[in-house]
């Protein structure tokens, strides 16, 4: 049975994706559907800075709707930049100095540093840390069955992500817990419950930096099996010669990996959670043969929650995206939720299915030199954290409605009560 397509009754004119009420309305995907539809390619006002802030308002981008589009625009390096900056506003020079990681880098500099990190992510890699991801799993699992009911955000679907990166970062576990509230600060713009002002923003970004500084220097003085020592030891080859990452730059890569690492994770498995109480026929699918169901099921997962919902890039030169021209120099975002929906690539995209196959979702971004350097591990944690819960909590679900994240960035549950009567 095909679902039906949602609908908006905003006319084009008034749809302003550079504004935080559109993304607090119910109708968000009929938005998004309009615009495939009718506006692929359009343009929007950036966000006025609040009263407080000294930064003028950003000239505006394009927004990149359609699957194909979003796909032409992160596959184009050459065309479509990823300085200065993948966030829509410009970033200011105080948080350039240790937000300025290889998120928003480009070639040939970003590939040298890429390669390095990527040392603690490769599939192989990802395997070897299988038994610690299970064990993990099955520890939270321990700890919350006597519970009977939870908050599934903070006791289930955030503790995975949070230990293993912050074990594979070389992070003491007492010191997890402060990790954890600044990430929350950090991806928690526009949410007033987390952030209420550049300043909270700042001091947040600036204490996990400070801290991987700290790490940083202690692991050179005492290296470690873990991804810091690795990258402290490490050597890359730029303009300047051989040289190691600065302590500076390992800040940098520390606030983007523990960030990263934890947050999307954690909302792929809130979201999975809570689609999974909602279309239980999938539910009782995926349960009846979870091995040959889940490469499928954790796909379909990150489809449907598309934690990161787009990032920008800024155009090289004069270009053509979706028929709309684009001049050098303009913001163009892609819009990762938009794309995983199109009607022209997904057959019944707004149908939640543990068998879709084939699945080319941009879940963990649409391919090019930015692909998520987590996407395997984000895989294995999702699967083993729900082979955990539906084997030993067999009857869990969601039992109340999630509180969304106010975020025009990040599609993420605050919290979301859970309940089980049966445990095995």
């Amino acid at each position: 049975m095909t679902t039906v397509a949602p609908t908006t009754a905003l006319a084009l004119e008034d749809i302003r994706l550079g504004e935080l009420e559109t993304w607090m309305r119910p109708d968000r995907e009929g938005i998004f559907a309009k615009l495939r539809d009718e506006a692929p390619v359009s343009f929007h006002a950036e966000p006025v800075p609040p009263p407080e802030s000294t930064f003028p308002q950003g000239p505006g981008f394009w927004a990149v709707t359609r699957y194909a589009d979003v796909m032409q625009v992160s596959r184009d390096p050459d065309t479509f930049r990823s300085a200065p900056s993948v966030n829509i506003p410009d970033i200011p020079p105080e948080i350039a100095e240790w937000l300025g990681s290889m998120i928003n880098m480009d070639a040939p500099k970003h590939t040298k540093l890429r390669l390095i990190v990527n040392r603690g992510f490769t599939p192989r890699q990802v395997a070897r840390i299988e038994e610690t991801v299970r064990r993990q799993a099955a520890e939270i699992v321990d700890r919350v069955a006597p519970m009977g009911e939870c908050d599934f955000v903070a006791e289930i679907a955030a503790a995975l992500p949070l230990q293993i990166i912050c074990d594979m970062m070389g992070i003491p576990r007492e010191d997890n817990r402060r990790i954890f509230e600044l990430t929350n600060v950090i991806l928690g713009v526009g949410d007033p419950e987390y952030v209420q002002s550049m300043d909270d923003l700042v001091g947040a970004g600036m204490e996990l930096f400070q801290y991987g500084l700290a790490l940083a220097e202690d692991r050179l003085a005492n290296p470690r099996d873990d991804i810091t020592t690795a990258l402290m030891h490490a050597e890359i080859e730029d303009e300047q010669g051989r040289h190691r990452l600065s302590a500076s730059e390992l800040g940098s890569f520390f606030l983007l990996l523990v960030v990263a690492g934890n947050e999307t994770t954690r909302n792929a498995i809130s979201h999975g959670m809570l689609a999974l109480t909602e279309h239980p026929d999938q539910r009782r699918h995926w349960v009846e043969d979870f091995d040959a169901v889940a490469p499928s099921a954790v796909e379909e997962i990150v489809r449907w929650a598309t934690p990161v919902i787009h990032f920008r890039r800024t155009a090289a030169r004069d270009t053509v995206v979706g028929g709309q021209e684009i001049r050098a120099g303009e913001k163009v975002v892609m819009f990762y939720n938009s794309a995983n929906r199109d009607e022209r690539h997904f057959p019944d995209p707004y149908r939640f299915d543990v068998t879709r196959t084939p699945n080319e979702h941009v879940g963990f971004g649409a391919g090019g030199p930015h692909f998520c350097l987590g996407a395997n591990l984000a895989r294995r944690e999702i699967r083993v954290m729900f082979e955990e819960l539906l084997r030993r909590l067999p009857d869990i679900e969601v039992t109340g409605e999630p509180a969304m994240l106010q975020s025009a960035f990040i599609h993420g549950i605050k919290r979301m009560p859970c309940a089980w009567h049966t445990v095995r």
